[in-house]
């Protein structure tokens, strides 16, 4: 069971640097003012960091932001902020800012600086050129879940309406695609179902390749507010630090997931869990489902995962005697060859014991990013705005009314995929890209291979806040952007909380927000005219009001900025009807209490697949299996932000590691802290040796952030959402002293 911890306990866990970020936050905050020196000009936003969404006040002093400390009201944090929510306004002064367009000397290679006017007609003339030789779907675009949803609407309405672009995809497809599709194909919308007061009210929580404590550090302070004494139960290769405080940690084998879901779905039939009524009323496909489990016996299940059959019926037995369960799962399940169906698998268990709809239940997904909800439902990717379909013509003339422009803009066939778009390049087919606020250098599957495709490239350009990325590096235009802090718009969280973010601080020299960037494309492009309207990033939110209008996501009810201020932010869905019918708002509500979902028969639906096997097996040559992930709470994706902290960079390894079980350890002759070379087919890095237990035998971890991890991993993809599997692959380790 879980304690709730006090933050003195919790200190004798974690050591005094959690104390001095906890309770001392103003000796960590942007100029350490003692708090007598705390100006009184405070204003409230979301932090820009991880999809938690936490409030943070930002206090200014003469028109700049200058300290800032968690809300003390906002519903999601209470009061609370990990140590990058507290060095967010740190990390906007490095000395590598874009502060000026950088433009690709032909002759030398080198970057000059450029003012915009020739940065812009260089964009233009490129891009236009481009697509006059090889066509308009030669040139594509990758987006982010880092900015505002308002600049991911006028980025995707610029490129596919004013530019005459069709492919176009997000880096969310590399963290949420899976749970989008899962939720889709399940409920009839990506809709995540929970509010995070279901951490607090759960007896048991169920964590699927989740590891709250250090992915989502404020998400796991709210389970430890938990006062019902709940069953913990993690299910996790790895001995992660959540696991580290279960019930049950259900330590299975690589890329088992699905059998042991479909195993603990066959007990809990068994042990007569199923929520009959629910099921006959809400559900179908329930009787194919049981008829497919029935094939995953106890010992079918102990083999292919590596749990004990007492293990596997405790496991059953927790979840048959709670009365509220809540499934909880992020990349250990959504980046993976099979993650769709192994999602599934876990909404199925929601569903049939019918913990979905009511406080302390759901299946839910925790997303990565910042903006990742704002990107699924408003980037105009691989969905038209407002989760719409480019298919449909009745959605493509409801866009094109909304945004008062011909519906032949519009197109009418879906992009291509994140990694359909890099084997574009490869084939010739795609010749321009625009990368926006994201380094796919670095956090692409495989990264050699996409480097050497973006160095193929006839123009790339790279709209950054930084000029250091892997990929501006190789970029032929860098565009200097502005960055949370620096501009205004909202977020979307992962429980669907709408927030707003506010510029409290000047962007360094001519940098730009993307908005007013995306602004000065248009007008050069010559389409400047649709989009008019668009002055400033409200007026942007007022169309999206009407995008989401009879939509599952419908806002047409929020009035403005200041209402979602107002009420510290609001979770779609938020319809006009809704507001004339209630004065406010609730503060946390979920989806699915009265038992309806989106498909055409409200009915939620049983979708279910055998298991695969890894694409790449170990072998005599390559007999470990690589594991990839979160390395601590103080890092970030690719480090662009977080290295840029000295408090950061303090509170994690000086240098990339692998994490090694000590019995391979001592049969290998590898030290704690030696030089070791980890290779794959695809390449070699040479890494740091933390030798412990926390991983098992014949496995290897590594965390995510370093450029050496994608060096080594196996590009390949699920086949419904496109995701790529990050956490799995076959490589080999030895000391690097036989090697070198």
């Amino acid at each position: 069971m879980i304690p709730t911890l006090s933050i003195p306990s919790l200190v004798q866990k974690t050591g005094p640097l959690t104390e001095q970020l906890l309770l001392k936050p103003k000796t960590f905050g942007l100029g350490a003012l003692p708090i007598a020196m705390i100006p009184d000009s405070t204003t409230n936003m979301v932090c820009g960091y991880c999809s938690t969404g936490c409030g943070l006040k930002i206090h200014i002093k003469d028109g700049q932001a200058i300290n800032l400390t968690p809300t003390v009201d906002y519903p999601v944090n209470l009061g609370m902020a990990c140590p990058k929510g507290w060095e967010a306004l740190r990390v906007l002064q490095s000395e590598d800012r874009a502060t000026m367009p950088l433009v690709r000397n032909r002759d030398d290679g080198s970057l000059r600086e450029a003012p915009w006017s020739e940065a812009v007609k260089l964009f233009c003339d490129r891009f236009k050129d481009i697509q006059a030789n090889h066509g308009n779907d030669s040139v594509a675009f990758i987006s982010t879940g880092q900015i505002p949803t308002e600049e991911m609407v006028f980025l995707g309405s610029l490129a596919k309406f004013g530019m005459g672009m069709l492919h176009g995809d997000g880096n969310t497809r590399q963290c949420m695609a899976t749970s989008v599709v899962a939720y889709k194909q399940s409920f009839g919308f990506d809709a995540p179902p929970f509010t995070y007061s279901d951490l607090e009210q759960s007896d048991a929580l169920v964590f699927i390749g989740a590891n709250p404590c250090i992915g989502h550090p404020i998400l796991w302070q709210r389970v430890l507010r938990n006062k019902n004494n709940p069953a913990l139960i993690v299910a996790d290769p790895r001995k992660t630090e959540t696991a580290m405080a279960a019930t049950e940690h259900l330590a299975m084998k690589p890329k088992s997931d699905m059998s042991l879901l479909y195993g603990l779905a066959k007990v809990l039939i068994d042990l007569g869990a199923v929520d009959s009524q629910f099921v006959q009323n809400h559900t179908d496909g329930f009787e194919a489902f049981r008829n497919h489990v029935q094939n995953f016996s106890v010992l079918r299940v102990c083999d292919e995962t590596g749990i004990s059959a007492e293990q596997l019926t405790r496991v059953a037995q927790i979840i048959a005697n709670s009365k509220r369960t809540s499934f909880w799962w992020t990349m250990g399940v959504n980046q993976s060859y099979q993650g769709v169906r192994t999602a599934q698998a876990i909404i199925n268990l929601a569903l049939m014991t019918g913990n979905i709809g009511k406080p302390g239940t759901g299946a839910n997904s925790i997303t990565g990013q910042c903006n990742a909800m704002g990107s699924r439902l408003f980037s105009n990717t691989t969905n038209l705005l407002g989760h719409h379909d480019f298919t449909n013509s009745m959605h493509r003339e409801k866009v094109a009314s909304v945004l008062d422009i011909p519906v032949e803009r519009i197109p009418t066939q879906n992009s291509w995929a994140y990694d359909q778009i890099i084997s574009g390049i490869e084939s010739g087919k795609i010749r321009g890209l625009w990368v926006i606020a994201t380094n796919t250098a670095h956090s692409w599957i495989q990264s050699t291979r996409a480097r050497e495709l973006l160095s193929k490239l006839d123009f790339l350009v790279v709209q950054d806040m930084y000029t250091t990325t892997q990929t501006a590096q190789l970029a032929d235009l860098v565009l200097p952007a502005a960055g949370w802090g620096e501009k205004e718009g909202t977020f979307i969280n992962s429980e669907r909380r709408i927030g707003v973010i506010k510029r409290v601080s000047k962007a360094p020299g001519q940098a730009l927000a993307d908005f007013s960037i995306f602004r000065l494309i248009a007008d050069a492009w010559g389409c400047g005219d649709l989009f008019s309207k668009w002055k400033k990033a409200e007026d942007v939110f007022q169309t999206m009001k009407e995008l989401s209008r009879d939509q599952p996501c419908d806002i047409s009810g929020i009035k403005d900025y200041s209402m979602l201020d107002q009420h510290g932010g609001i979770q779609w869905p938020w319809s006009l009807e809704d507001s004339q019918r209630d004065v406010a708002p609730q503060q946390e509500r979920r989806l699915f209490a009265d038992g309806h979902f989106f498909h055409s028969d409200g009915r939620a639906k049983f979708i279910f697949a055998e298991p695969q096997s890894m694409p790449e097996p170990v072998c005599s040559e390559f007999p470990f299996v690589l594991l990839t992930g979160r390395g601590s709470v103080s890092q970030w994706h690719t480090e662009t932000r977080t290295s840029k902290s000295p408090v950061l960079r303090s509170l994690y390894p000086a240098e990339p590691y692998v994490e090694i079980h000590p019995a391979d350890a001592i049969r290998l002759t590898i030290q704690a802290g030696q030089q070791v070379i980890v290779r794959s087919r695809r390449g070699a890095s040479v890494v740091r040796a933390a030798v412990t237990s926390t991983v098992q035998m014949g496995q290897l971890f590594m965390p995510m952030h370093d450029a050496k991890t994608n060096l080594l991993t196996l590009e390949h993809v699920d086949p419904y959402s496109r995701q790529p599997s990050y956490k799995d692959c076959s490589v080999d380790i030895q000391s690097w002293k036989q090697n070198g």
